[in-house]
């Protein structure tokens, strides 16, 4: 008998109680210092943690705490168990019970774990994070949370004496049944995990179909479906099997916008064509809004029906909508300005009718 043991037979010896009763006011008084000194211990580790400049280990601690908690109350009743005697049935029911909410508080910490970690990654203090990173963490730990607990109910399961092979067995014959009646559900499944691994397109983007009547602002990717709100306010829903099979434009991932216009001076200003595409040549050359990095292309181009065209080809540096028109305008009132101080002017269709004189006049 080691003296421990002969502690507590004295102990009990002095208070008088039954050895069952007082092993049972024993192990719940442990179990009290021992929440008391878990509580003191993670206050303390949350100080550590928050002088330290690695993040990590205060989204673990957070996570840990709470159901750290908790187990250690289903680690006590664990222990009543052992020392209080009960039929064997009610021993094994409570046995199972405790098991089951050990697996739960597992499968809770994580959750909160990964919670923690999908908002340590999107916090602000962190930095700009694009969309698309947004939406591969937000999917990801999404994933991660289905399969947590699919795996933490096999888990239950298996702790209530329910045998998971044959569960598992019938997964695999029903599935195939399954997957011919919902096709179409799988297959929008599939098509957004697609979407969140390829990345074609994120919350926030406008995008659009040549193939499809398909144009808007993504406001939401879900598991079966896309939201997309069109230019004049309404709710458009997409599966998401719709986009493996079309082909999809985005131009909020353009990096510049094009002003292409082709522009007709008259015919009796010919003589001051090459001038003028000239000036509108330095004129973009030395405009800021202007991309000079990309292909800039001013060029008398061809002779029309009733002008003589030349062509403007350059790059904004925004890639905004209305940006984009503001600067577009800007520019063109440029061109008509330098057409106007070379005292030419822009053409429209005409047409010069030739008589022939009459025979009397040739007389």
């Amino acid at each position: 008998m080691t003296w421990f043991q002969q502690w507590v037979d004295g102990l009990r010896g002095l208070v008088g109680l039954e050895p069952q009763l007082f092993n049972l006011l024993l192990i719940l008084l442990a179990g009290i210092l021992a929440h008391l000194l878990l509580g003191a211990l993670t206050r303390r580790l949350h100080r550590v943690a928050r002088s330290s400049e690695a993040k990590w280990d205060d989204v673990i601690i957070t996570a840990a705490e709470t159901p750290l908690r908790l187990g250690l109350w289903v680690c006590v009743a664990y222990a009543v168990l052992a020392v209080y005697p009960l039929t064997d049935g009610v021993q094994s029911v409570l046995r199972r019970f405790a098991d089951t909410g050990l697996i739960f508080l597992l499968a809770w910490f994580g959750q909160r774990l990964i919670a923690g970690i999908e908002e340590h990654l999107l916090c602000s203090t962190r930095g700009e994070t694009t969309s698309d990173d947004k939406a591969t963490i937000r999917a990801t730990c999404k994933l991660a949370r289905i399969t947590l607990w699919i795996v933490a109910g096999l888990m239950v399961l298996q702790s209530l004496g329910v045998s998971i092979h044959g569960l598992l067995a019938f997964g695999g014959i029903g599935g195939i049944a399954v997957g011919f009646a919902a096709k179409d559900l799988l297959a929008n499944f599939f098509g957004g995990v697609s979407i969140y691994l390829d990345r074609p397109f994120t919350v926030g983007d406008w995008i659009r179909s040549p193939d499809k009547e398909i144009e808007g602002t993504v406001e939401s990717i879900g598991w079966r479906l896309t939201r997309i709100r069109t230019f004049d306010q309404r709710p458009l829903y997409v599966p998401n099997a719709v986009f493996s099979q079309i082909s999809l434009e985005n131009p909020s991932r353009m990096f510049n916008r094009r002003i292409y216009e082709t522009i007709g001076l008259r015919y009796e200003d010919a003589d001051k064509i090459a001038a003028i595409v000239e000036a509108v040549r330095a004129m973009l050359q030395q405009h800021p809004e202007i991309d000079h990095d990309r292909t800039l292309i001013v060029n008398f181009v061809s002779f029309g029906a009733s002008s003589l065209n030349f062509f403007v080809y350059t790059f904004t540096r925004t890639t905004v909508w209305v940006e984009y028109h503001q600067i577009k305008e800007n520019i063109l009132l440029q061109i008509l300005r330098i057409i106007h101080e070379h005292g030419a002017d822009v053409a429209f269709p005409t047409q010069t009718i030739k008589l022939d004189p009459p025979p009397e006049a040739l007389a």
